[in-house]
Protein backbone atom coordinates (compact mmCIF):
# COMPACT_ATOMS: atom_id res chain seq x y z
CA UNK A 1 0.00 0.00 0.00
CA UNK A 2 1.17 3.44 -0.57
CA UNK A 3 1.25 6.32 1.71
CA UNK A 4 1.66 8.60 -1.45
CA UNK A 5 -0.88 11.95 -1.33
CA UNK A 6 -2.60 10.08 2.11
CA UNK A 7 0.37 10.82 4.93
CA UNK A 8 0.70 7.09 5.47
CA UNK A 9 4.18 6.18 5.73
CA UNK A 10 4.15 2.00 4.08
CA UNK A 11 7.06 1.48 7.03
CA UNK A 12 4.35 2.26 9.86
CA UNK A 13 2.43 -0.68 8.34
CA UNK A 14 5.78 -2.80 7.50
CA UNK A 15 6.55 -2.33 11.07
CA UNK A 16 4.02 -2.90 12.76
CA UNK A 17 3.98 -6.37 10.87
CA UNK A 18 7.75 -7.23 12.13
CA UNK A 19 7.28 -6.48 15.35
CA UNK A 20 3.98 -9.09 15.16
CA UNK A 21 6.37 -11.70 13.57
CA UNK A 22 8.96 -10.91 16.07
CA UNK A 23 6.64 -11.78 18.54
CA UNK A 24 5.67 -15.18 16.93
CA UNK A 25 9.26 -16.16 16.71
CA UNK A 26 9.31 -15.73 20.58
CA UNK A 27 6.16 -17.53 20.95
CA UNK A 28 7.60 -20.55 19.00
CA UNK A 29 11.11 -20.77 20.92
CA UNK A 30 8.99 -20.80 24.34
CA UNK A 31 6.95 -23.76 22.91
CA UNK A 32 9.79 -25.60 21.90
CA UNK A 33 11.54 -25.16 25.03
CA UNK A 34 8.44 -26.31 26.87
CA UNK A 35 8.78 -29.64 25.13
CA UNK A 36 12.58 -30.07 26.22
CA UNK A 37 12.32 -29.27 29.32
CA UNK A 38 13.40 -26.16 31.58
CA UNK A 39 15.96 -25.48 33.65
CA UNK A 40 16.10 -22.82 36.55
CA UNK A 41 18.02 -20.54 33.97
CA UNK A 42 16.35 -21.45 31.12
CA UNK A 43 12.50 -20.15 32.90
CA UNK A 44 14.31 -17.37 32.87
CA UNK A 45 15.15 -16.93 29.38
CA UNK A 46 11.68 -17.74 28.64
CA UNK A 47 10.27 -15.60 30.90
CA UNK A 48 12.86 -12.57 29.02
CA UNK A 49 11.58 -14.47 25.60
CA UNK A 50 8.24 -13.60 26.98
CA UNK A 51 8.63 -9.77 27.98
CA UNK A 52 10.15 -8.96 24.31
CA UNK A 53 7.48 -10.19 22.65
CA UNK A 54 5.20 -8.44 24.77
CA UNK A 55 6.87 -5.17 23.96
CA UNK A 56 7.01 -6.06 20.75
CA UNK A 57 3.10 -6.37 20.56
CA UNK A 58 2.44 -3.17 22.57
CA UNK A 59 4.76 -1.48 19.72
CA UNK A 60 2.94 -2.86 17.32
CA UNK A 61 -0.48 -1.65 18.95
CA UNK A 62 0.85 1.94 19.39
CA UNK A 63 1.88 2.07 15.79
CA UNK A 64 -1.69 0.83 14.47
CA UNK A 65 -3.10 3.37 16.78
CA UNK A 66 -1.37 5.97 15.20
CA UNK A 67 -1.86 4.88 11.63
CA UNK A 68 -5.69 4.66 12.50
CA UNK A 69 -5.51 8.54 13.69
CA UNK A 70 -3.60 9.36 10.62
CA UNK A 71 -5.53 7.46 7.94
CA UNK A 72 -8.29 10.25 7.46
CA UNK A 73 -8.70 10.45 3.59
CA UNK A 74 -7.10 7.86 2.56
CA UNK A 75 -8.33 4.49 0.74
CA UNK A 76 -10.39 1.98 2.31
CA UNK A 77 -7.36 -0.35 1.95
CA UNK A 78 -5.33 1.59 5.10
CA UNK A 79 -8.11 1.65 7.55
CA UNK A 80 -8.81 -2.56 6.76
CA UNK A 81 -5.14 -3.26 6.56
CA UNK A 82 -4.59 -1.61 10.21
CA UNK A 83 -7.70 -3.39 11.69
CA UNK A 84 -6.28 -6.39 9.94
CA UNK A 85 -3.23 -6.19 11.90
CA UNK A 86 -5.14 -5.04 15.41
CA UNK A 87 -7.21 -8.91 14.98
CA UNK A 88 -3.65 -10.38 14.31
CA UNK A 89 -2.09 -8.55 17.30
CA UNK A 90 -5.11 -9.43 19.64
CA UNK A 91 -4.88 -13.27 18.71
CA UNK A 92 -1.03 -13.17 19.83
CA UNK A 93 -1.61 -11.31 22.61
CA UNK A 94 -4.20 -13.54 23.82
CA UNK A 95 -1.59 -16.57 23.46
CA UNK A 96 0.56 -14.91 25.19
CA UNK A 97 -1.48 -14.78 27.99
CA UNK A 98 -1.77 -18.57 27.76
CA UNK A 99 1.72 -19.12 27.86
CA UNK A 100 2.41 -16.60 30.75
CA UNK A 101 -0.01 -18.79 32.47
CA UNK A 102 1.56 -22.31 31.63
CA UNK A 103 5.41 -20.38 31.93
CA UNK A 104 4.07 -19.70 36.02
CA UNK A 105 2.76 -23.24 36.43
CA UNK A 106 5.96 -24.29 35.41
CA UNK A 107 7.66 -22.00 37.79
CA UNK A 108 5.01 -23.21 40.84
CA UNK A 109 6.06 -27.04 40.06
CA UNK A 110 10.08 -25.89 40.38
CA UNK A 111 9.49 -24.04 43.58
CA UNK A 112 9.71 -21.03 42.05
CA UNK A 113 7.78 -17.95 42.12
CA UNK A 114 9.29 -15.08 39.55
CA UNK A 115 6.01 -14.26 38.02
CA UNK A 116 3.91 -14.99 41.10
CA UNK A 117 2.86 -12.29 42.74
CA UNK A 118 4.45 -11.98 46.80
CA UNK A 119 2.21 -9.16 48.61
CA UNK A 120 4.27 -8.26 51.68
CA UNK A 121 3.02 -7.31 55.17
CA UNK A 122 5.24 -4.49 56.60
CA UNK A 123 5.52 -1.20 58.40
CA UNK A 124 5.63 2.04 56.04
CA UNK A 125 6.29 5.32 58.47
CA UNK A 126 4.53 8.10 58.20
CA UNK A 127 5.41 11.55 59.93
CA UNK A 128 3.49 11.81 63.09
CA UNK A 129 2.19 15.21 63.26
CA UNK A 130 2.73 16.81 67.34
CA UNK A 131 -0.92 18.84 66.13
CA UNK A 132 0.18 21.75 67.58
CA UNK A 133 0.31 24.12 64.12
CA UNK A 134 4.29 23.25 63.81
CA UNK A 135 5.78 22.45 60.65
CA UNK A 136 7.99 19.50 60.29
CA UNK A 137 11.24 19.43 61.32
CA UNK A 138 13.86 20.46 59.09
CA UNK A 139 16.05 17.64 57.87
CA UNK A 140 19.51 19.04 58.48
CA UNK A 141 22.80 17.67 56.17
CA UNK A 142 26.33 18.84 56.42
CA UNK A 143 29.27 17.10 54.72
CA UNK A 144 29.40 14.23 56.32
CA UNK A 145 25.89 13.78 58.50
CA UNK A 146 22.56 13.77 58.13
CA UNK A 147 20.78 14.08 60.82
CA UNK A 148 16.53 13.59 61.03
CA UNK A 149 14.52 13.82 64.04
CA UNK A 150 10.85 14.13 63.06
CA UNK A 151 9.04 12.11 64.99
CA UNK A 152 7.65 8.67 62.99
CA UNK A 153 4.16 6.48 63.87
CA UNK A 154 4.34 3.22 62.20
CA UNK A 155 1.87 2.02 60.03
CA UNK A 156 0.79 -1.60 59.37
CA UNK A 157 0.59 -2.12 55.44
CA UNK A 158 0.02 -4.63 52.52
CA UNK A 159 2.62 -3.96 50.12
CA UNK A 160 1.37 -5.50 46.57
CA UNK A 161 3.76 -7.04 44.09
CA UNK A 162 2.50 -5.96 40.85
CA UNK A 163 4.93 -8.55 39.03
CA UNK A 164 3.47 -9.24 35.35
CA UNK A 165 1.33 -6.11 35.90
CA UNK A 166 4.17 -3.85 35.20
CA UNK A 167 2.81 -2.21 32.20
CA UNK A 168 -0.63 -1.33 34.01
CA UNK A 169 0.89 1.39 35.77
CA UNK A 170 1.81 4.54 34.12
CA UNK A 171 3.18 8.06 35.01
CA UNK A 172 0.71 9.97 34.17
CA UNK A 173 -2.57 8.21 36.15
CA UNK A 174 -0.50 6.21 38.93
CA UNK A 175 2.67 8.70 39.17
CA UNK A 176 5.16 5.52 38.47
CA UNK A 177 6.01 2.78 36.04
CA UNK A 178 8.89 0.19 35.42
CA UNK A 179 10.56 0.19 32.05
CA UNK A 180 13.31 -2.01 31.06
CA UNK A 181 16.70 -0.95 30.10
CA UNK A 182 20.19 -2.98 30.44
CA UNK A 183 23.01 -0.68 31.57
CA UNK A 184 26.74 -0.58 30.33
CA UNK A 185 28.03 -0.10 34.04
CA UNK A 186 29.20 -2.71 36.65
CA UNK A 187 28.81 -2.72 40.49
CA UNK A 188 31.95 -0.41 41.06
CA UNK A 189 31.38 2.18 38.18
CA UNK A 190 28.18 3.16 40.31
CA UNK A 191 30.66 4.70 43.05
CA UNK A 192 32.64 6.69 40.46
CA UNK A 193 30.97 9.91 40.22
CA UNK A 194 32.61 10.91 37.00
CA UNK A 195 32.01 7.60 35.07
CA UNK A 196 28.27 7.76 36.19
CA UNK A 197 27.87 11.29 35.04
CA UNK A 198 29.79 10.50 31.69
CA UNK A 199 28.30 7.44 30.94
CA UNK A 200 25.03 6.40 32.75
CA UNK A 201 23.37 10.11 32.47
CA UNK A 202 23.36 9.65 28.72
CA UNK A 203 21.45 6.11 29.70
CA UNK A 204 19.09 7.64 31.84
CA UNK A 205 18.11 10.38 29.50
CA UNK A 206 17.84 8.01 26.42
CA UNK A 207 15.60 6.15 28.67
CA UNK A 208 13.22 9.35 29.31
CA UNK A 209 13.21 10.12 25.37
CA UNK A 210 12.12 6.29 25.02
CA UNK A 211 9.16 6.75 27.63
CA UNK A 212 7.78 10.09 25.71
CA UNK A 213 8.49 8.19 21.58
CA UNK A 214 7.87 4.36 22.11
CA UNK A 215 7.24 4.56 17.94
CA UNK A 216 10.07 6.05 15.93
CA UNK A 217 7.91 8.50 13.67
CA UNK A 218 10.41 11.35 12.52
CA UNK A 219 7.08 13.21 11.66
CA UNK A 220 5.30 12.78 15.04
CA UNK A 221 9.10 14.07 16.68
CA UNK A 222 8.96 16.76 14.36
CA UNK A 223 5.07 17.98 14.94
CA UNK A 224 5.20 17.81 18.76
CA UNK A 225 8.64 18.76 19.52
CA UNK A 226 10.96 16.40 21.79
CA UNK A 227 11.18 17.34 25.26
CA UNK A 228 14.37 18.67 27.12
CA UNK A 229 15.71 16.53 29.54
CA UNK A 230 17.90 17.55 32.10
CA UNK A 231 19.83 15.20 34.73
CA UNK A 232 20.76 16.83 37.42
CA UNK A 233 21.72 14.94 40.15
CA UNK A 234 22.14 11.11 41.47
CA UNK A 235 22.36 9.68 44.74
CA UNK A 236 23.55 6.04 45.39
CA UNK A 237 22.70 3.72 48.62
CA UNK A 238 24.90 0.95 49.74
CA UNK A 239 24.31 1.33 53.23
CA UNK A 240 23.08 -0.83 56.36
CA UNK A 241 19.13 -0.66 57.42
CA UNK A 242 19.57 1.54 60.41
CA UNK A 243 22.56 4.00 58.75
CA UNK A 244 20.41 6.91 59.88
CA UNK A 245 21.67 5.82 63.42
CA UNK A 246 25.10 5.68 63.24
CA UNK A 247 24.83 9.71 63.74
CA UNK A 248 28.04 11.65 63.27
CA UNK A 249 29.22 10.91 59.17
CA UNK A 250 26.70 8.44 58.53
CA UNK A 251 26.19 9.93 55.36
CA UNK A 252 29.30 8.26 53.90
CA UNK A 253 27.55 5.35 54.67
CA UNK A 254 23.85 6.03 53.18
CA UNK A 255 21.16 3.16 53.12
CA UNK A 256 17.53 2.85 52.13
CA UNK A 257 15.23 5.54 53.39
CA UNK A 258 12.59 4.27 55.81
CA UNK A 259 10.19 7.26 55.54
CA UNK A 260 7.02 8.18 53.24
CA UNK A 261 7.94 10.70 51.31
CA UNK A 262 8.32 12.60 47.58
CA UNK A 263 11.25 14.38 47.04
CA UNK A 264 10.40 17.69 46.17
CA UNK A 265 7.05 19.75 46.76
CA UNK A 266 5.08 22.02 44.27
CA UNK A 267 7.57 24.50 45.74
CA UNK A 268 10.14 22.44 46.06
CA UNK A 269 10.00 21.83 42.58
CA UNK A 270 10.50 25.55 41.80
CA UNK A 271 13.51 25.40 44.02
CA UNK A 272 15.48 22.78 41.76
CA UNK A 273 14.35 24.45 38.45
CA UNK A 274 16.16 28.23 39.70
CA UNK A 275 19.14 26.36 41.15
CA UNK A 276 19.95 24.61 37.70
CA UNK A 277 18.64 27.22 35.12
CA UNK A 278 19.05 30.76 36.99
CA UNK A 279 19.06 32.51 33.67
CA UNK A 280 16.04 30.57 31.94
CA UNK A 281 14.00 29.77 35.00
CA UNK A 282 11.22 32.69 34.15
CA UNK A 283 10.68 31.47 30.99
CA UNK A 284 10.86 27.49 31.83
CA UNK A 285 8.52 28.08 34.32
CA UNK A 286 5.52 29.37 31.81
CA UNK A 287 5.98 25.48 29.98
CA UNK A 288 4.75 22.34 31.36
CA UNK A 289 7.66 20.67 33.40
CA UNK A 290 8.41 17.61 35.60
CA UNK A 291 10.87 16.16 38.08
CA UNK A 292 11.53 12.30 37.44
CA UNK A 293 13.51 9.98 39.52
CA UNK A 294 15.09 7.16 37.69
CA UNK A 295 15.34 4.38 40.39
CA UNK A 296 17.19 1.12 39.83
CA UNK A 297 19.00 -1.29 41.64
CA UNK A 298 22.38 -1.99 41.20
CA UNK A 299 22.28 -5.78 42.39
CA UNK A 300 18.73 -7.37 42.26
CA UNK A 301 16.73 -6.45 45.40
CA UNK A 302 16.01 -8.66 48.19
CA UNK A 303 16.48 -6.61 51.30
CA UNK A 304 14.63 -3.29 51.78
CA UNK A 305 12.86 -2.55 48.32
CA UNK A 306 11.16 0.03 47.33
CA UNK A 307 7.54 0.78 47.76
CA UNK A 308 5.73 3.61 46.07
CA UNK A 309 1.77 5.18 46.09
CA UNK A 310 -0.37 5.36 43.86
CA UNK A 311 -0.51 9.15 43.33
CA UNK A 312 -4.32 8.44 42.83
CA UNK A 313 -4.41 7.21 46.30
CA UNK A 314 -2.47 9.67 48.14
CA UNK A 315 -4.91 13.05 48.82
CA UNK A 316 -3.11 16.64 48.94
CA UNK A 317 -4.06 16.91 52.51
CA UNK A 318 -2.10 14.11 53.25
CA UNK A 319 1.05 15.79 52.08
CA UNK A 320 3.17 18.72 54.47
CA UNK A 321 5.75 21.05 53.30
CA UNK A 322 9.09 19.75 54.86
CA UNK A 323 12.33 21.63 54.66
CA UNK A 324 16.02 20.29 53.85
CA UNK A 325 18.82 22.54 55.00
CA UNK A 326 22.13 22.20 53.44
CA UNK A 327 25.83 23.45 54.30
CA UNK A 328 26.52 27.39 52.94
CA UNK A 329 22.69 28.11 53.66
CA UNK A 330 21.12 26.71 50.56
CA UNK A 331 17.94 24.14 50.99
CA UNK A 332 15.16 22.48 49.50
CA UNK A 333 11.30 21.68 49.92
CA UNK A 334 10.30 18.07 50.41
CA UNK A 335 6.65 16.37 50.99
CA UNK A 336 6.41 14.12 54.21
CA UNK A 337 3.29 12.05 54.45
CA UNK A 338 0.57 11.32 56.75
CA UNK A 339 -0.93 8.02 57.53
CA UNK A 340 -4.29 7.10 55.71
CA UNK A 341 -5.49 4.03 55.34
CA UNK A 342 -6.85 4.53 51.21
CA UNK A 343 -2.85 4.76 50.64
CA UNK A 344 -1.92 1.78 48.10
CA UNK A 345 1.55 0.70 47.88
CA UNK A 346 3.24 -1.45 45.16
CA UNK A 347 6.54 -2.56 44.96
CA UNK A 348 8.38 -5.22 42.11
CA UNK A 349 9.36 -8.19 43.73
CA UNK A 350 13.36 -9.22 43.03
CA UNK A 351 13.27 -5.91 41.03
CA UNK A 352 16.47 -6.41 39.06
CA UNK A 353 19.16 -3.81 37.75
CA UNK A 354 17.86 -4.20 34.66
CA UNK A 355 14.39 -3.04 35.69
CA UNK A 356 14.03 0.94 36.30
CA UNK A 357 11.32 2.19 38.10
CA UNK A 358 10.42 5.89 37.06
CA UNK A 359 8.71 7.63 39.44
CA UNK A 360 6.99 11.15 39.29
CA UNK A 361 8.20 13.85 42.31
CA UNK A 362 6.27 16.71 40.33
CA UNK A 363 4.29 17.97 37.24
CA UNK A 364 3.56 21.46 36.63
CA UNK A 365 0.34 20.19 34.74
CA UNK A 366 -2.71 19.93 36.76
CA UNK A 367 -5.59 18.46 34.60
CA UNK A 368 -8.09 16.54 36.49
CA UNK A 369 -7.18 12.56 36.67
CA UNK A 370 -3.42 13.43 36.31
CA UNK A 371 -1.01 12.24 38.97
CA UNK A 372 1.20 14.61 39.90
CA UNK A 373 3.56 13.16 42.65
CA UNK A 374 4.53 9.34 43.65
CA UNK A 375 5.25 9.24 47.35
CA UNK A 376 7.76 6.53 48.14
CA UNK A 377 9.81 4.72 50.91
CA UNK A 378 11.98 1.57 51.23
CA UNK A 379 10.65 -1.18 53.74
CA UNK A 380 11.53 -3.98 55.35
CA UNK A 381 10.63 -7.26 53.89
CA UNK A 382 10.61 -9.58 56.87
CA UNK A 383 11.54 -12.96 54.51
CA UNK A 384 14.54 -11.16 54.18
CA UNK A 385 16.12 -9.42 56.61
CA UNK A 386 18.91 -11.87 56.70
CA UNK A 387 20.40 -10.86 53.36
CA UNK A 388 23.16 -8.59 52.21
CA UNK A 389 22.74 -4.63 52.02
CA UNK A 390 20.20 -3.14 48.87
CA UNK A 391 22.20 -1.32 46.73
CA UNK A 392 20.63 1.32 44.24
CA UNK A 393 21.13 4.44 42.34
CA UNK A 394 18.88 7.01 42.09
CA UNK A 395 19.09 9.74 38.87
CA UNK A 396 16.95 12.99 38.82
CA UNK A 397 15.75 14.29 35.82
CA UNK A 398 13.91 17.93 35.12
CA UNK A 399 11.63 17.61 32.24
CA UNK A 400 10.61 20.55 30.22
CA UNK A 401 8.08 20.24 27.63
CA UNK A 402 7.89 22.08 24.36
CA UNK A 403 3.96 22.87 25.12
Amino acid sequence: MSADGHGLPDNAIRGAHDMIHHAEQEEHEHEAASKRGLTDKAVEAEHDFMQHAEDDLNRAETMTDWIFDESGDAPPAAGNCAALIKVVNSQHREELSNLRYSLILVLELKGEKKLGKRNVSTIINYYRDPGDGSPPMPVRISDKTVTNERPTIAKQTIVKDITGEEDKYTLDRNGFHFRRQATQLRDADFHDEELVKAKYYPEAEQLLREMYYPVPLSRLIETTGAPRIHIFDHKVRVGPSNWHKLGEGNRVTRGPLFRAHVDQSYAGAELVLRRHFPDEADDLLKRRYQIINIWRPIHTIHKDPLAVADARSVPESDLLAASILYPRGSRDETWTMLPNDVHQWYFKDTQGPDEALLIKCFDSATRPGLARRAPHSAFEDPDMVDRGHRESIEARALVFYIE
